[in-house]
């Protein structure tokens, strides 16, 4: 991975839209504020980006020439100061390697793929397809996301898949943080990424080396300082910052994720923007609780 590792603060980068009626659903992606966005998260201490994510990056909702132009974004924005992984889910593993061809081709660092989607494979139907992907020739990041596919990767199956060659960690978006130190205990220096927002500090403390976060979109120094305080065993400090962000902190792995998310860096003077379907406009309760989330995360982290 020219050097880089999966460690620190890794932002599940949102995609910003700008309207116009030739593109799909009218909405066309706006690479260069997508390009400022990613430089800007790296600029505020995130060690890498992930794009085209099954959730953050609304893959689904993207042409493959779309993710493509992305993920080029993403490697033009950040270049050698950060690490670009991509998120290259599909139906089976023929088409993740083609997709896995292109991302190399793109310049990615490494990729970030779940078990195959609308199928429920065997254990060993699981690991001839992380063979066949990891075979791809670009470093691997087995992704357990039981709410994008079929599978709940258990920690036994973690630890077996990460001892495969040109695998290079495991990330776990379950949201049950034991997954973490159950699968270190199984495969001890596994790279051991967390991807639940809402329990980093216990995955954190639980020995995750790093975390995909939605958090970052919005508030990056505050999150790459929460990682900071943890390694640093400063447990005080951070229990206070993560009380402040704790709304948003909540929202990974909600259906309404990317709204909450765009809506905040609305919110913060940053650019969110509008949404393709099948998602639209927050309403009713969900509104108000994420206009209540953001204000106070950001009155309790303006000094004074």
């Amino acid at each position: 991975m020219r050097g880089k590792n999966l460690g620190g603060v890794l932002a599940a980068a949102v995609v910003p839209y700008v309207l116009d009626a030739r593109a799909p659903a009218g909405l066309r992606v706006d690479v260069d504020r997508f390009e400022r966005h990613c430089a800007w998260l790296v600029r505020n201490g995130c060690s890498g980006v992930l794009v085209n994510s099954f959730a953050l990056g609304e893959s689904g909702s993207l042409t493959c020439a779309e993710q493509r132009e992305v993920t080029r974004a993403a490697v033009r924005a950040v270049g050698s100061r950060a690490t670009i992984v991509a998120a290259v889910h599909d139906a089976g593993a023929h088409q993740v390697v083609d997709r896995i061809g292109q991302a190399a081709e793109d310049g990615v660092d490494a990729v970030l793929c779940m078990p195959p989607l609308s199928y429920e494979p065997s254990h060993a139907e699981t690991v001839l397809h992380y063979e066949a992907v990891a075979a791809a020739g670009v470093p691997v990041l087995v992704s357990n996301n039981p709410s994008g596919c079929r599978v709940d990767l258990s920690p036994a199956a973690l630890a077996e898949l990460s001892s495969l060659d040109n695998v290079v960690g495991v990330c776990d978006f379950s949201g049950d943080v034991t997954k973490i130190w159950k699968t270190l205990a199984l495969a001890p220096g596994t790279a051991v990424m967390t991807g639940g927002d809402a329990i980093v500090v216990d995955s954190l403390l639980s020995g995750a080396s790093g975390w995909i976060g939605a958090l970052p979109n919005v508030f990056p120094g505050q999150a790459v300082q929460l990682a900071d305080l943890l390694a640093s065993g400063m447990l005080v400090e951070a229990e206070a910052l993560r009380c402040a962000l704790d709304g948003p902190l909540r929202w990974f792995g909600r259906p309404a994720v990317v709204q909450m998310i765009k809506f905040a860096m609305d919110y913060c003077g940053l650019y969110g923007g509008p949404y393709r379907p099948p998602r639209h406009r927050l309403a009713g309760k969900v509104l108000s609780q994420v206009r209540h989330d953001v204000r106070s995360a950001v009155k309790r982290l303006t000094p004074g």
